[in-house]
């Protein structure tokens, strides 16, 4: 769970309503994932367990301080996670007491070869996603919304993640591997879009993932090394797993042309995320 602000804001600060906050930087000189004691180091408190036939699902909520981390403002923060027959549905709300930014995601990362089986690069993905934004050596967006035709950031049809990860492109290099926000196609109308699709042909699992989110950072595990070990005692090496982050855009508070990630009192941020599984035998449900 990342929190209270996805990915990376630029120099660590912000400024909002003619005030400048300064935020905890733990990625050079910048903010990543909401600081050092992001959402993901704090324990939840479970408001709500259910169990039956269809579903069953559990609703986390957390609270977070005015200032912490340097953000304005008091934050009342809930997910809901509910698991149903091959999918698996994430829920976000947030409302704060004071005008803020807020960008929340979920950080997992998958193998669907199985844990530590190695890495994935054999792994086919679509993203319905044809632009990006380019980012600069901090991976901070610069601001641009660039096409992936021609690039290697072109996922509009199934491709191995490792076809072209190697390849010697500019953006790829400067992140050792993917580690960039593309930007969602969503027709007029829709607010759940589907957003990806990842697929491992030996196993035929598959994965795809709906959402309310304007982008999706994709992250190839370029930092793993080794030394996070899995549940299951297993090593993380380089590549080891691939995180699908659905999410606005990074640095949206620097970007007027982004997506907005401010808050405030009278508001209230949502966001749905759905991930669905399934094999070659049949196609998940919509």
């Amino acid at each position: 769970m990342v929190g209270r602000y996805a990915n990376r804001i630029a120099g660590g600060r912000f400024e909002l309503e003619g005030a400048t906050y300064e935020l905890v930087r733990n990625d050079g000189g910048n903010s990543l994932h909401g600081g050092p004691r992001g959402f993901d180091k704090h324990v939840w408190s479970i408001a709500a367990a259910t169990a039956g036939r269809e579903a069953a699902q559990v609703v986390f909520r957390h609270t977070s301080g005015d200032l912490e981390m340097g953000y304005p403002g008091t934050m009342q923060v809930e997910a809901a996670y509910t698991l149903g027959a091959g999918s698996l549905r994430l829920d976000l709300r947030a409302a704060c007491d004071t005008p803020t930014v807020v960008n929340l995601t979920g950080h997992t990362l998958w193998n669907l070869m199985g844990e530590g089986t190695g890495p994935i690069d054999d792994h086919l993905l679509t993203l319905a996603a044809t632009s990006y934004t380019p980012v600069d050596r901090a991976l901070v967006p610069t601001g641009e919304i660039t096409t992936v035709q021609g690039t290697p950031l072109d996922f509009t049809t199934a491709t191995p993640l490792g076809a072209r990860i190697d390849g010697g492109f500019e953006q790829l290099r400067v992140a050792n591997g993917y580690d960039h926000n593309f930007v969602l196609e969503r027709p007029a109308g829709r607010s759940l879009v589907h957003a990806a699709r990842l697929a491992e042909p030996s196993s035929g699992r598959r994965l795809d993932i709906w959402t309310t989110e304007p982008g999706v950072q994709l992250y190839t595990g370029n930092q793993l090394d080794g030394t996070l070990v899995g549940a299951g005692g297993q090593p993380y090496a380089l590549r080891a797993g691939v995180a699908l982050e659905t999410q606005h855009f990074p640095d949206s508070v620097h970007n007027e042309s982004f997506p907005t990630t401010v808050l405030r009192p009278d508001g209230v941020f949502t966001s749905t995320t759905i991930y669905c599984f399934s094999t070659d035998a049949g196609e998940p449900e919509d």
